[in-house]
């Protein structure tokens, strides 16, 4: 039997408890269900920045069985018409496009919605398949169902709407929205005409740990075992990190999506990623006043030796090297201007403020500061131009790194440390979806170990 593919798009700005209970619905109708966020629309509007949209889909819909959210759109920042979300999943079984029965009425007068809106609507309401959810005040009969309709039964109200206006005249929308939805929402202050700050204060009444422990190093693994009593790994709170900056990194590779904040305990050594050990290891677990800070992610994409592209993420830093004895000879695109038109060096990375004390350091640039509204360029060994080392990103730019001699002179490509194998080009940006909550104790002082390592101690 054929699986049945429910796509269900629509702004969920933000997913109320009506989108949850729509979703379990369909989730009994359906094989699986695809939640797709949309992006841009001229009649909807763009009033929080797409990575808070991506993060709260997640948040409201990531533990429902056989559900799936796709933040494409968000990535990209395109808005996919119907036919074309249905040229995407069609390889997977049958695609059922869920739709309000407000878009159908007046199909029998081929006056529907989506007949008179919709691109290629006539051909669409005869060729796709439909389920209907009906929507209070817009009954339609039987005669004005497309051909290919499955009707979901289900009495549920709500508007994304009414939870915006309550929360612009800070009205409490308790019981609109899930208790976890709620609490984000309040922590970045959305919704209430004026810009998110990317740090806010953190407490955690009631801890839920994902642990997450170095198994390698003898004391992470021993104080692990004291925060066993909070370890639940089916809905987590917050995630806790304990070893060094690389167990945080696998931390965030694997779990990122779990939408909830990371807590790292220093068990190695520097840990600019971590909080130190004397701070947390009191029993008084999480310290009442903490701080979470919002750090991106890059969105990469490589192009492969055979001309395809693929596409990862980084909380650290991507790069692209030389694969052999020759040096490598590379073109730098930034926000669509040639930049260096033969950049020749041992290779060449990107990295965030969060990854810019990694390699990035190593190679000679300075770190960056967490909150810094930029990242970082950096050239390895650079033999020309003289003097060029690195440069320093605006938010929004987009960095491209070609060859100039792919045959004689073969790179390698890395995001975050895992290699991409031998290709031509890498094309990296802020993600549009992709953010890391990092939560560091109230005092903790990011810049205190970042001048540590600018202003080394003195030997006598």
């Amino acid at each position: 039997m054929a699986k049945s593919i429910a796509v269900f798009g629509g702004t969920f700005s933000p997913p109320g408890i009506h989108h949850r209970h729509i979703v379990e619905s369909l989730a009994k109708c359906f094989s699986t269900v695809v939640v797709v966020p949309c992006g841009p629309r001229p009649d909807k509007p763009n009033d929080i920045d797409p990575v808070y949209r991506a993060a709260m889909a997640d948040i409201a819909f990531k533990d429902i069985p056989n559900v799936e959210v796709d933040l494409f759109d968000l990535e990209q920042a395109t808005f996919t018409r119907t036919h074309d979300l249905e040229s995407r999943y069609k390889h997977r079984g049958e695609v059922w496009h869920v739709v309000g029965s407000d878009l159908l009425t007046g199909g029998r007068s081929k006056d529907a919605f989506v007949q008179r809106v919709w691109q290629h609507g006539h051909d669409l309401w005869k060729s796709l398949r439909y389920a209907v959810l009906p929507r209070p005040g817009h009954e339609i009969g039987n005669d004005d169902l497309p051909p290919q309709h499955k009707k979901i039964e289900l009495n549920i109200d709500g508007s994304a709407y009414s939870i915006r206006e309550k929360l612009f005249k800070r009205e409490s929308i308790k019981g609109l929205v899930s208790p976890e939805i709620e609490s984000y929402i309040e922590r970045y202050g959305l919704y209430r005409g004026s810009i998110p700050s990317r740090a806010t204060r953190w407490s955690l009444e009631d801890p839920r740990l994902l642990i997450v422990a170095d198994e390698r190093n003898a004391k992470a693994k021993e104080w692990a075992a004291d925060f066993k009593k909070w370890e639940c790994k089916e809905r987590p709170n917050a995630i806790l990190a304990i070893g060094g900056d690389g167990t945080m990194l696998h931390a965030i590779r694997k779990h990122w999506r779990q939408r909830v904040p990371f807590f790292g305990i220093n068990a190695g050594h520097l840990g600019f990623l971590l909080n130190n050990a004397k701070d947390v290891l009191d029993g008084k677990f999480p310290p009442r006043h903490s701080v979470a800070r919002q750090l991106p992610m890059l969105y990469c994409e490589v192009q492969k030796k055979d001309g395809s592209w693929v596409n990862g993420l980084a909380f650290n830093d991507a790069w692209i090297e030389r694969a052999t004895g020759q040096s490598a000879w590379l073109e730098v695109e930034v926000g669509g201007r040639m930049r260096l038109p033969k950049l020749v060096c041992d290779g060449a990375l990107v990295a965030t403020p969060g990854g810019s004390t990694a390699y990035a350091r190593a190679m000679g640039a300075e770190p960056l500061l967490a909150d810094t509204p930029g990242w970082l360029l950096v050239g390895s060994n650079v033999m020309s131009p003289a003097h060029w080392k690195s440069a320093l990103l605006s938010w929004d730019a987009q960095v491209e790194l070609r060859s100039l001699s792919t045959d004689k002179r073969p790179l390698n490509g890395y995001i975050d440390g895992v290699l991409m194998g031998e290709i031509r080009a890498l094309r990296v940006r802020i993600s549009r979806i992709a953010t890391v909550e990092l939560a560091y104790c109230a005092h903790h002082d990011m810049a205190e170990k970042i001048a540590q390592i600018q202003f080394p101690k003195a030997t006598e």
